[in-house]
């Protein structure tokens, strides 16, 4: 069975009969992990193996696990700062900024291979225009340069621990004020004042970056529809002008900044015309139900193809497989730098030198 279109949620810290059926469904792909599904690491590691168990190929299994206000997994983790805090560090000193930037996704990428996990939805290469609350102190910097080469070295950091990285959120949340969680934001500039945000993905693409997610945001002068939802965006210009070939995420379809656009079946119809390869939809069974049952659209071979290149690489993860990471030197030392600069005093941020 292929890999399909769909990233659900599930319930709680074991799967419950529900979830089984929901993740058997051929328009199934993967499952997103949230605070809810998180106890100890005993049990993250129980209920990973239960869905990854589930399905040949296994389902991929994700998370937002950026750091800082994003971070789904704390206790037994180590608590990462905001990439702000990074940005900041790349402002004293560029080569200490990127060598943070890069002990930051190995650690991430590093304790979450330990379960068994496949990705997490990081980086944030939004531009911090400080207008934007939802993103904030998720993004790095406001110069696209700096954020550039802070998620290249997150993005080195990751794949050193085996895990793909996944830029959010195409192209460009950090100049609108509305959080698409809660309602629509438009962003009324024309394209070519938009190159600013699309200079990060430009170098990450050129690098060999895995995945992006689109983000709920109308651009006027672009398409009427969000990005997400726009054949204009993914195929015009992600797939096309940026020549991009690595997997499309949706954020959650679930979302206000999607909702105005149909019900939750045409919005996932909209989202794979326009390109996309995997839809996340979250916290809401019912519509989950309700796409299962009304898209009536195969699963792409092609997406399944870019979807099933983003598992995890490494050793199948054993029992003891997260203690013997925290007993190694290498994760005491990354683990010690990055919570104290979560715990630094913040400095002033320098304007120059990016």
């Amino acid at each position: 069975m292929t890999l399909g279109c769909l990233m659900v949620d599930v319930a709680g810290r074991s799967l419950l009969p529900e979830d089984r059926d929901v993740l058997e469904h051929p328009l199934v792909g993967g499952v997103i992990l949230f605070t809810r599904n998180y106890e100890s690491p005993a049990q993250l590691a129980a209920l990973v193996a239960e869905i990854r168990a589930l399905r040949r190929p296994p389902l991929l299994v994700a998370v937002d696990h950026e750091g800082g206000r994003v971070q789904r997994f704390r206790p037994g983790f180590t608590l990462l700062p905001p990439m702000r805090r990074i940005g900041r560090e790349f402002d004293l000193d560029h080569a200490a900024g990127r060598a943070l930037a890069r002990e930051a996704g190995w650690l991430i990428g590093a304790e979450l291979r330990s379960f068994g996990i496949d990705l997490s939805f990081a980086p944030v290469v939004d531009l911090d225009y400080g207008v934007n609350e939802a993103i904030g102190d998720r993004a790095f910097h406001r110069q696209p340069t700096a954020v550039a080469e802070l998620a290249l070295a997150l993005m080195g950091g990751l794949r050193e621990a085996g895990m793909a990285a996944t830029a959010k959120h195409f192209p460009g949340h950090g100049a609108v004020v509305h959080d698409s969680h809660v309602a629509l934001p438009v962003d009324r500039r024309e394209y070519v004042d938009l190159e600013a945000e699309l200079t990060p993905y430009r170098r990450l693409f050129a690098n060999g970056l895995a995945s992006v997610m689109t983000a709920h945001v109308v651009f006027e002068a672009v398409d009427s529809l969000p990005a997400s939802l726009s054949r204009r965006w993914v195929t015009g210009v992600l797939r096309g002008e940026l020549d991009f070939k690595g997997a499309v995420f949706t954020d959650d379809l679930s979302m206000a900044g999607a909702a105005a656009f149909g019900g939750v079946v045409e919005r996932s119809r909209l989202a794979l015309e326009a390109g996309s390869d995997m839809l996340l939809l979250c916290n809401s069974r019912a519509s989950v139900h309700q796409v299962l049952d009304g898209l009536g659209i195969a699963p792409s071979p092609v997406s399944a193809l870019r979807v099933a290149r983003l598992h995890g690489q490494g050793p199948a993860p054993v029992a003891e497989a997260y203690a013997a990471l925290r007993d190694g030197e290498r994760w005491r030392n990354a683990s010690a730098r990055l919570e104290r600069a979560r715990d630094a005093r913040p400095e002033l941020r320098l304007e120059g030198g990016a």
